[in-house]
């Protein structure tokens, strides 16, 4: 029978539904794999579920001529810790799982948008230390969110759900940076990264990971943004240049920041976690079960159809 190591402990109907195809083995730890668990994953196994921080880089694929393993099943829809080129060259297919996603991601982004911009976490933090006085009108004032202007970069699935949200929701003007225009129900406005910077009230990142997004946003897109502006990230936080943006917020060039992942997670600096103007997350994104059944269903289905000899759903090499 197909042998399928599934890399993290996931929801009871999702293993359900694997034990179904294949003959599964569970790692019964949330730590990412080391390197010889790697190599024995790709030697052991007819396919592997994987999910991010399992680290198969082009040093894990160079080491097999040709690997037991065929394909390697991501649980998310980034897939920047799967070196996909390396894989194909290694015989290996790689998926992810796209749609399953996009809507809990972008929740979050406004869980994000919304927590910075009203204070929410500096206020909770203010009643649980006891310290709280009572209402008075120019308490914790911070931003009204409603009509301001917000810039997306990147404009997938999940950055048109953000835009929506903040359009129809709060009657937001949406300017946007990607590659190439979007045909989208509502108005919007493709522009230059310098002219988002400048422009954008609330600034949130929703672009892949990998070389290529590599610290995008680095000092200088700190220093064009607005003084009072928020800035959200809920793609990879790789994306950002963590030091950067920390100096942006310490020297008050900046008015707040909504994060859910962080540069070399799950480190996140000290620095971060002492300011006030931040919200920070343990990587959300998708944390809801009815989310993370989607995903791990169609990681499965992603296996069950390449062992079926069919293409899988969600190919992408």
């Amino acid at each position: 029978m197909t042998r399928v190591l599934i890399t993290r402990p996931l929801p009871d109907r999702v293993l359900a539904e694997a034990e179904q195809h294949f003959e599964i083995e569970v790692r019964d730890t949330n730590g990412p794999m080391k390197r010889s668990q790697l190599r024995a994953a790709l030697v052991l196994h007819d396919g592997v579920l994987a999910t991010l921080g399992d680290n198969f880089d082009t040093q894990a694929f160079a080491e097999f001529h040709s690997p037991r393993c065929k394909i390697i099943a991501n649980f998310g829809v980034g897939y920047n810790h799967i070196d996909a080129a390396a894989a194909r060259a290694a015989g290996i297919a790689v998926s992810n799982t796209p749609g399953a996603v996009t809507d809990a991601t972008a929740d979050i982004a406004m869980t994000l948008i919304l927590s910075t911009a009203r204070r929410a976490g500096e206020g909770e933090r203010l009643v649980r230390a006891g310290k709280w006085e009572g209402w008075h009108p120019t308490q914790m004032l911070g931003m009204h969110v409603t009509g301001r202007k917000v810039g997306i970069i990147g404009m997938g699935r999940i950055g048109q759900a953000i835009a929506r949200r903040c359009h129809f929701g709060f009657g937001m003007e949406v300017i946007y940076v990607n590659r190439s225009e979007k045909a989208v129900d509502f108005p919007a406005r493709q522009v230059s990264l310098d002219t988002l910077a400048t422009e954008a009230d609330i600034v949130v990142t929703a672009v892949p990971g990998g070389a290529e997004t590599r610290h995008l946003l680095d000092a200088a897109f700190f220093a064009r943004m607005r003084r009072d502006a928020i800035f959200v990230n809920i793609s990879r936080g790789e994306v950002v240049e963590e030091p950067a943006l920390i100096a942006a917020l310490q020297e008050g060039r900046l008015g707040g920041a909504g994060l859910d992942v962080y540069e070399n997670e799950p480190e996140v600096p000290e620095a971060l976690r002492r300011l006030e103007n931040v919200t920070l997350l343990p990587h959300l994104g998708t944390a809801a079960l009815e989310v993370r059944e989607a995903m791990g269903l169609m990681a499965v289905e992603n296996l069950r159809a390449f062992f079926a000899g069919e293409t899988p759903p969600n190919l992408v090499n």
